[in-house]
């Protein structure tokens, strides 16, 4: 990728992204999807304690809304936009322009960054607003978890969007592993409470991973009671979370080349052809 591709990019996801804040429908999507569910969720049981401990539900849950906001704009918001624009053949007008593909992905990477620290900024609002969560103790780890934790998934969504046969079953086939990791992630509830295989099993994962360094940012010592091995662990969250960049970043592009070589105008026609049909 060249300097004047990396510089058309970050202005194109930066358009789109003001674009969205100007749509009504997606705004409101974005508000009520994303903080009206939480505001509700901590109006309805914000205030109660997390079980042995003094720590309010509503600190515990925002950390695990701030890490999943991450996860979800990454792994299922960029895949989806991926293969949409692949299907309605945007990404095979972009092939024939010199630096396009490069131009297109950063603008894609740009938006959904911008649509994470948008969507973070208001959760922590609310949270302090509606919650009465306090102001994160260390803002310095929020910063660093939040933006290693994008880093670490929006290469992984790339890939993920590369090999989803369409847009209409992508969304099912990215929603339902999502949910399923989201159970024993500990982002909703502490993870101690699952049994030690699944404990082993979510720390696989870059979401454990995020929503514990957001924890350590958000939530007072006192919680370490039901953290694995009783410590937030930050040198191995900056760890598990750089090495899934890492893989990411070594994934992606291949996959990437793949999807852009197979583009064809045959094949985009046999994609709307079968749309029409179905």
């Amino acid at each position: 990728m060249n300097m004047r591709a990396l510089r058309i990019g970050m202005r194109r996801g930066w358009a789109e992204h003001t674009h969205l804040l100007r749509n009504r429908r997606e705004l409101a999507g974005t508000l009520i999807g994303t903080v009206g569910f939480f505001a509700l969720m901590l109006i309805w049981m914000g205030d109660r304690p997390v079980k042995g401990t003094d720590v309010s539900n509503a600190t515990f849950m925002t950390a695990g809304f701030l890490a999943f906001t991450v996860f979800s704009n990454g792994l299922m918001t960029l895949p989806l936009s991926l293969v949409t624009d692949r299907e309605e053949g945007a990404l095979l007008r972009l092939r024939a322009i010199p630096g396009g593909i490069p131009a297109y992905l950063t603008g894609r990477a740009v938006t959904v960054l911008c649509q994470i620290a948008l969507q973070s900024a208001l959760l922590v609002a609310t949270a302090v607003l509606v919650g009465g969560v306090a102001p994160p103790r260390d803002w310095l780890t929020l910063a660093w978890v939040l933006v290693l934790g994008t880093v670490a998934v929006v290469p992984l969504g790339a890939a993920i969007g590369c090999l989803l046969p369409s847009s209409k079953s992508g969304a099912g086939m990215v929603a339902l592993p999502m949910m399923l990791l989201l159970i024993p992630s500990g982002v909703m509830f502490p993870v101690t409470a699952m049994p030690e295989a699944v404990q082993w099993v979510a720390q696989s994962f870059p979401l454990y991973w995020q929503g514990l360094g957001l924890r350590a940012a958000l939530l007072p010592d006192s919680m370490l009671v039901a953290e694995i091995a009783g410590s937030w662990r930050l040198p191995y969250v900056a760890a598990v979370l750089g090495a899934w960049t890492v893989a990411g970043m070594l994934l992606a592009p291949g996959l990437i080349r793949r999807m852009t070589r197979r583009e064809s105008g045959s094949r985009l026609a046999e994609r709307q052809l079968a749309a029409q049909t179905a």
